[in-house]
């Protein structure tokens, strides 16, 4: 299965989760890249929308390899190769990935407070996941905030991948999951970077309330 863009993923993803709309979901899209899809979503459900701000620990020497996570309140999540770096690197690594949430943050929200998933179903998006060890700090980020349900939502990620997540998350919408998986960007024709502005414009932009869901369509 390919998805022609995000705006496809975010439109077939908003149709399978229909069955919120209604329920005032909270939606919260973990950047950069899938904010604009979270904007997307939040619009068809009449939901509002947010951040789930956390960053991956890079491996050394391979930046691309995510050894864990981190969030917000500085809770790390060990990741299958987190012992390959040591303390010393990890420590740097952590103050370095705070420093950038920090400063997306102020970036992102900073005219208001972070909206409150407590009782409420919140709904967690990317494009697609690789380890999974962010969207795993994400739902564990959530968590601990108390909200009603915590559901993931995602175009693309490794069957093994899932399996991590369904064991902390109440529910996963995923459009496509295959063991043949190198990156993300290989489901995408057109995965283009999302730039902080774009991320602004989303959280920004006025909600398209009653957004159709008619528009999503199988591949």
């Amino acid at each position: 299965m390919r998805f022609r863009n995000r705006e496809e993923a975010a439109a077939l993803l908003a149709a399978r989760l229909a069955a919120y709309r209604g329920r005032h979901p909270l939606v919260l899209g973990v950047p950069r890249g899938a904010v604009p899809m979270a904007r997307i979503i939040a619009d068809a459900l009449d939901g509002d929308l947010d951040v789930e701000l956390v960053r991956k620990l890079r491996a050394p020497g391979q930046p691309e390899l995510a050894i864990g996570a981190v969030d917000e309140a500085g809770s790390v999540l060990k990741g299958a190769y987190f012992d390959v770096a040591s303390d010393e690197y990890i420590a740097e690594e952590i103050r370095i990935q705070q420093e950038i949430l920090r400063k997306r943050r102020m970036l992102y929200t900073a005219d208001r407070k972070a909206v409150d998933p407590a009782g409420r179903i919140a709904i967690l998006v990317d494009d697609g996941l690789a380890t999974g060890s962010s969207m795993l700090s994400a739902i564990r980020s959530a968590r601990r905030r108390k909200p009603q349900k915590i559901v993931v939502a995602i175009g693309v990620a490794p069957t093994t991948t899932l399996a991590r997540l369904q064991r902390e998350a109440d529910e996963i919408v995923c459009l496509y999951s295959t063991d043949a998986f190198q990156a993300v960007g290989q489901f995408f024709d057109d995965f283009s970077e999302v730039t902080d502005d774009m991320v602004v414009d989303a959280l920004q932009r006025v909600p398209k309330t009653g957004q159709s869901l008619s528009g999503a369509t199988g591949l």
